[in-house]
């Protein structure tokens, strides 16, 4: 099972516009790849991943298709892009051991000032940018595999916060690879996504 958290862009209630953006597009282009069972949950408009009220429509939404599809709990994964970037840490953080793996990409902990400016009602859920924060969610995941992938051109999401993730999560032990396109912008999901060894990676993981 892969529960996948789209971007801004994509927020809505029609249940069409997250399932074309980055791993539904992904899919669509060589379903081969993708031995999976997939849940698009979509975040409503105007909301953020990391609400709890969005939170737990997202749990909700992999729990339904785990029981309809007979999902294996030992082998569910995270993953998601931009503001679902940041929606797969914190749900990595508040439930570790749930995931046997998570693939954050062009997200983070920390807001982007823009974003703050622009949503201050989302700070209080963010992290503040102090290095204690990366090091917190290192140790909240734990050994959990991540993947994290950025563009190191992207000047929405900038990449210094997967970087010091990455470095947070090297110094407390994890299992952690880092992906950042030189000279790619916000959009690094295509790349990732396309990536031939992510699915294999991905998926030779599971809970003990």
């Amino acid at each position: 099972m892969i529960l996948f958290l789209h971007g801004a862009g994509e927020r809505g209630s029609d249940g069409l516009l997250q399932t074309d953006v980055g791993l539904p597009h992904a899919i669509r282009l060589d379903r081969s790849r993708f031995n999976t069972i997939v849940v698009i949950p979509q975040c409503v408009k105007d909301s953020w991943w990391v609400t709890p009220d969005m939170e737990e429509l997202a749990l909700s939404a992999l729990a339904a298709a785990t029981k309809e599809f007979k999902g294996d709990l030992k082998r569910t994964y995270l993953t998601g892009l931009s503001m679902g970037g940041y929606g797969s840490w914190s749900l990595a953080a508040k439930f570790p051991g749930k995931f046997a793996a998570i693939v954050p990409i062009c997200g983070g902990i920390v807001l982007p000032e823009h974003l703050k400016q622009m949503r201050p009602d989302l700070a209080s859920l963010a992290y503040p940018d102090d290095p204690k924060s990366y090091q917190e969610v290192a140790k909240k995941i734990g050994k959990t595999p991540v993947w994290i992938f950025h563009g190191g051109a992207d000047d929405v999401v900038p990449p210094d916060g997967s970087r010091q993730l990455n470095d947070a999560l090297k110094a407390a032990g994890g299992d952690v690879r880092y992906t950042e396109y030189p000279g790619v912008g916000h959009n690094s999901w295509d790349k990732a996504y396309a990536e031939p060894d992510l699915m294999t990676w991905m998926l030779s993981h599971s809970l003990k």
